[in-house]
């Protein structure tokens, strides 16, 4: 198989607009952090990062999200982080930006730039892509996390049935924000939005198209007063139509996760779905094989959708392969009675437990918000003060 070529520059800063800072609320291109980019012949790629002071806490956040996101772009061998500090001048500009977000009544979006987003995506229906959100979002809120599950998936919203909940939409008339739907869950607390909570029964069609889906989807995350958030899982429409694209410009931080089963036909699809998030400057975060194999009550291993599929889209999109769900039975149950598996016993029970271990700890650790950007921020909202005060 033929190597791919490595990025250019454009592509390389194009990913570092991802790499937001969760307190100033801009990304590190914006803020002038991303001095320079360098890409050699053999794939290797020197980034020049300026921090606002040569001690700053936050580096280590920082660099783990340079490393992950230019090290997804196809055709990198190796990383290379070169460390800077902003001079007073360039401090004053990052401030200055800090003092115009701290000035605003509202954010672009009502999702925290602290929050990590995950887009859960598929590139067909039929693979458990919902099941998989809703059991994730289940196993991190046990572990304590407030995680925001948002049903973008219009069409074929699924989750509100799967997570056992009822009711409608409501908010402030004053505030003009919807309130998400929350259920506590173990120590942490799910922050629900459906489509499912706007309609009349579970049965209706909608029969909408890309402009009208594409502005569903903006009212999620302009509209609805999430508030703080560990995580948000979107749920996502099969496919690499309107939505996604709609969402990933609407949320540059976010990242994918994607979900195929082991047959080949689906990871084939999935592959246009990674190669989407990437045209878009996501980071993939990497691969679910849902239905991996039935195990049998004696402990045996039937393959009954056939094996390797999760394995092959790892290669294939350059991404780790974070979980294999296996089929069975009590996932379907609890979809249906809305007690997601990921709190129950078995082998699907452990696998996903096995995966939120995995998020947590490597793949997705919590964005720490203790760092100087926060005391940047504070200066900043106390010089707000004192000119108020003149």
């Amino acid at each position: 198989m033929t190597e791919p070529a490595p990025p250019i520059e454009e592509d390389v800063f194009g990913v570092l607009r991802g790499v937001i800072d969760p307190e100033l609320g801009s990304n590190i291109v914006e803020l002038g952090m991303a001095r320079t980019v360098r890409v050699d012949p053999d794939g290797l790629v020197d980034v020049t990062i300026a921090l606002t002071t040569s001690g700053c806490p936050l580096r280590a956040q920082i660099q783990r999200d340079v490393r992950e996101r230019v090290g997804g772009l196809p055709g990198v061998t190796k990383v290379h982080l070169t460390w800077d500090e902003l001079t007073s001048e360039e401090k004053a500009t990052a401030m200055s930006r800090a003092r115009f977000n701290v000035s605003q009544n509202s954010p672009e979006t009502e999702v925290p730039t602290s929050t990590r987003v995950v887009m859960v995506a598929s590139g067909k229906g039929g693979v458990g892509k919902s099941s998989v959100t809703v059991n994730l979002a289940a196993g991190l809120a046990t572990r304590g996390f407030t995680v925001g599950v948002m049903d973008a998936d219009i069409w074929g919203f699924s989750v509100p049935r799967m997570l056992g909940i009822e009711g409608r939409l409501g908010g402030s008339p004053e505030v003009g924000k919807i309130d998400p739907i929350q259920i506590p869950m173990g120590d942490g607390l799910l922050k629900v939005v459906s489509m499912g909570f706007l309609v009349e029964n579970e049965e209706s069609a909608l029969m909408w198209r890309g402009l009208i889906l594409n502005r569903a989807v903006q009212h999620f995350c302009e509209d609805v007063a999430w508030g703080p958030m560990d995580y948000l899982l979107i749920d996502m429409p099969p496919g690499t139509g309107d939505v996604q694209m709609g969402l990933a410009k609407m949320l540059p931080q976010a990242e994918m996760l994607v979900v195929t089963t082991p047959a080949l036909a689906a990871q084939k699809v999935a592959v246009r779905v990674a190669n989407m998030g990437r045209a878009n400057y996501l980071r993939i975060v990497g691969v679910v094989e849902n239905m991996s194999a039935y195990v049998s009550d004696d402990g045996r291993r039937h393959k009954l959708f056939g094996a390797g599929g999760g394995d092959a889209l790892a290669a294939d999109i350059g991404a780790p392969l974070l979980g294999s769900i296996p089929l069975d039975g009590a996932v379907s149950d609890g979809g249906d009675t809305g007690q997601p598996i990921a709190l129950g016993d078995g082998p699907a029970a452990e696998a996903y437990r096995a995966m939120v271990e995995v998020l947590v700890t490597e793949a997705l650790p919590p964005i720490d918000m203790a760092g100087c950007t926060a005391r940047l921020l504070a200066a900043a909202e106390d010089a707000l003060d004192a000119a108020d005060a003149l």
